[in-house]
């Protein structure tokens, strides 16, 4: 990407053509994965839908009254498991959305869906209803894998998704989970390399985390998980790099792989620092109202936030003004993740100080981050495994 192509948001206003983004989350899925932990929770009795579509188009029209006009740049429903959403369900979100906001001709509107027959069925109602890209949760070619990470889908059934949507979509990606426990280099790098052969445009590749509280947490713990040691998982984010970059899909992000043009602008909206609503159950959102920066985030538990939303049109928890000093460090942390890294001079103008020059130079010196031609600031390929470390030091 040119540094003409890079959007510079640094001035965040109210005009329409600015980038803004709405996140819609779906809280619900079928099991709990044991690596996860999202916001996601499993009802045993059907979900009201019908009750949940109207309390989102609530929030959405309260939100639109707060903070005015807008030209909705991109969409994305995420989760959760919104492909388990009707596709009425998500009509009416939408609807809802171009009620209150003008939506741009070129709108990105992507779906998060489970790689299972039953969802996959749903995709021609989807895409009717207006959704023009799918991401697929597919994290493993193997079956093992995906008993092990606890998926309720086979490999066949996986890539049987993969060609439904590909059949129904101009667009669509799905994510792999690499560092699992007992995976090689090799092996890791066949399960790319076929991963690469069904994936038209973009593959979302994550490396294996154990987060806490979370099942994978309690087993590792006990003794019973072991993951690759930081020198091995090392050496896989390297076999990712390069297998991705020789096939065309070179990393745009830490985590994210694109064909030049095909990137995912939502994600984009917030690794450069842009403005979006977040709607529903433990949604967050970052919006520029009245020439401040506000952080929102909204009740997790979905019933409560139901009944809070019908008593008061909103289901926020959070909603706070962002300091300079902290939007500062979310620009770094956001911006920097991206392989077109940050504009020093937009810092400056959140920050109000410059970048400190000894910092830069200390982290150039190891080969952690550097300078281009345009003067933008990225981190290295050395430094990606590091990036909260070199974030760190940036923004202290």
């Amino acid at each position: 990407m040119s540094d003409a192509d890079v959007l510079d948001l640094a001035e965040t206003t109210t005009r329409e053509d600015t980038p803004f983004g709405v996140y819609i989350h779906w809280p619900f899925c079928l099991s709990k994965c044991p690596y996860c932990d999202f916001n996601s929770h499993v009802r045993h009795v059907a979900v009201d839908q019908e009750n949940y579509a109207r309390a989102f188009a609530a929030e959405i029209a309260t939100t639109a009254a707060r903070i005015g006009p807008r030209a909705v740049k991109t969409i994305f429903f995420g989760g959760g498991t919104p492909s388990l959403m009707k596709p009425a369900t998500l009509a009416t979100v939408l609807d809802a959305v171009a009620k209150h906001w003008t939506i741009a001709p070129d709108v990105e509107i992507t779906l998060e869906a489970n790689p299972t027959s039953v969802e996959a069925e749903r995709f021609r109602g989807f895409r009717a209803a207006g959704v023009n890209r799918v991401s697929l949760g597919v994290q493993a070619l193997d079956d093992d894998s995906l008993k092990a990470l606890g998926r309720l889908h086979t490999a066949a059934e996986a890539m049987a998704a993969v060609a439904t949507a590909r059949s129904i979509f101009d667009r669509y990606s799905f994510d792999l989970i690499y560092a699992r426990p007992g995976q090689s280099a090799p092996a890791w790098k066949q399960e790319l390399v076929r991963a690469i052969g069904e994936a038209a445009e973009h593959l979302s590749l994550y490396q294996l985390t154990i987060e806490p509280d979370t099942p994978f947490a309690a087993l590792e713990n006990a003794g019973k998980l072991s993951v690759p040691g930081d020198a091995v998982a090392r050496h896989l984010f390297d076999v990712t790099q390069e297998v991705c970059a020789a096939a065309g899909l070179p990393a745009y992000e830490v985590s994210n792989h694109a064909r030049p043009g095909a990137e995912c602008r939502h994600n984009l909206v917030y690794w450069r620092y842009g403005e979006y609503a977040g709607i529903g159950p433990g949604a967050h959102g970052r919006l520029d109202v009245g020439g401040k920066r506000i952080a929102t985030a909204t009740e997790k538990r979905p019933e409560t936030w139901l009944a809070q939303v019908e008593a008061s049109g909103h289901g926020l928890v959070v909603d706070e003004t962002v300091t300079r000093p902290e939007q500062a460090d979310e620009f770094l942390l956001m911006g920097l993740r991206l392989t077109e890294g940050i504009d020093p001079k937009r810092f400056e103008q959140i920050a109000g100080r410059p970048i400190d020059p000894a910092r830069v130079a200390d982290l150039l010196g190891y080969g952690f981050v550097e300078t281009m031609p345009s003067g933008r600031l990225r981190v290295t390929r050395s430094g990606f495994p590091i990036l909260d470390a070199v974030v760190a030091d940036l923004a202290a």
